[in-house]
């Protein structure tokens, strides 16, 4: 479904429901800025409860909760496609690859996509979620790195002090802890490579995330047969644990395309800056629902941190008034 069909048909479903004058006083491009915003928050705010959900699905461990996650993700993927007539546009995209080289360059970042996935439901219920949540933080500042040293991307001055403030308050946790946590690093290492290949290889998000679930759904079934038959048999006989992953499933999917919405009506700076909603859910999280650790000792590296994401976002909004301020000139 293209951006404008899918803006269309969330305005003709809004407009039938009593909303705010600003609502209907509004251009329509007013109305898309204000409903890829509100998808945003929906996207992150369910990316914090799937974050939390593995400590309810106990004494299920936190890779099998992942395990069960990829599967009910895939069927809720495969149903919400087949029912809404997409999914054999996406199976037509696939075909079109007709190497073997092409299927090698496409499933490439495929495990780092898993991976990323297992230390999201692993984190949280073993004392690694706070490091994780700073991960997510990191990530779009190694964005902006990867972009300079990959793509020849000139830093402005503010995305220079935010880049340059990140990496003292990563410096100073490793003098603190004489160590940085591999759940951090691996986090805002690597998930950028993901998206990077995703960019490169011109797949959609939807069809990327379609083929890394069907690729990993047999060996999710022989690691839930083979290596942990107790948890096919606590979940095969329990209605709570199948309400409770077919849940997992469809929030996951819902996170997602809320996600990929949003992105598709929002400005890249817009959207850039609601990203901060998830990381910062999750280090809330993981510190008060979960009982992750926080040491008070965190809190000056962390602070330098936080110091290069307000630059990042200020830099953000530097362009989308610049951006706006063009766009007023050209209209008058």
């Amino acid at each position: 479904m293209s951006t404008s069909t899918l803006s269309g048909a969330l305005h003709a479903t809004l407009s039938r429901l009593p909303m705010p004058a600003v609502w209907a006083s509004g251009s329509a491009q007013e109305r898309t800025l204000m409903m890829g915003v509100a998808l945003a928050i929906l996207s992150n705010v369910l990316f914090g409860v799937l974050y939390a959900y593995s400590s309810f699905l106990a004494p299920l461990s936190g890779t099998q909760v992942f395990i069960w996650r990829m599967l009910a993700m895939w069927a809720a993927l495969v149903g919400f496609l087949t029912f809404s007539g997409q999914l054999g546009g996406h199976i037509d995209k696939l075909k079109s690859l007709g190497s073997l080289k092409q299927w090698a360059w496409l499933l490439l970042p495929t495990p780092i996509f898993l991976s990323q996935f297992w230390l999201f439901m692993w984190a949280p219920v073993n004392e690694q979620g706070v490091q994780t949540a700073m991960g997510y933080f990191l990530f779009p500042l190694m964005m902006v790195v990867f972009g300079c040293v990959l793509f020849g991307e000139k830093l402005s001055r503010l995305q220079w002090l935010a880049v340059g403030f990140a990496a003292l308050g990563v410096g100073s946790e490793i003098v603190r802890t004489q160590s940085v946590s591999w759940a951090t690093l691996w986090v805002c290492g690597t998930y950028p490579l993901y998206y990077i290949l995703r960019r490169l290889q011109g797949v959609g998000a939807v069809t990327g995330l379609l083929v890394d679930l069907t690729i990993f759904a047999p060996f999710a079934l022989g690691y839930l047969f083979f290596m942990a038959p107790d948890s096919l048999s606590l979940v095969g006989g329990s209605g709570f644990f199948i309400m409770m992953l077919i849940g997992l499933g469809i929030l996951s999917v819902l996170a997602m395309k809320t996600n990929v919405d949003a992105s598709q009506m929002l400005p890249v700076n817009v959207y850039g800056m609601m990203s901060y909603l998830e990381p910062a859910l999750l280090f809330i999280l993981a510190i008060t629902i979960l009982g992750n650790p926080f040491e008070s000792g965190m809190l000056f590296s962390y602070g330098l941190i936080w110091l290069g994401i307000a630059f990042l976002i200020a830099h953000g909004v530097k362009q989308l008034r610049s951006t706006k301020r063009k766009q007023i000139a050209a209209s008058v």
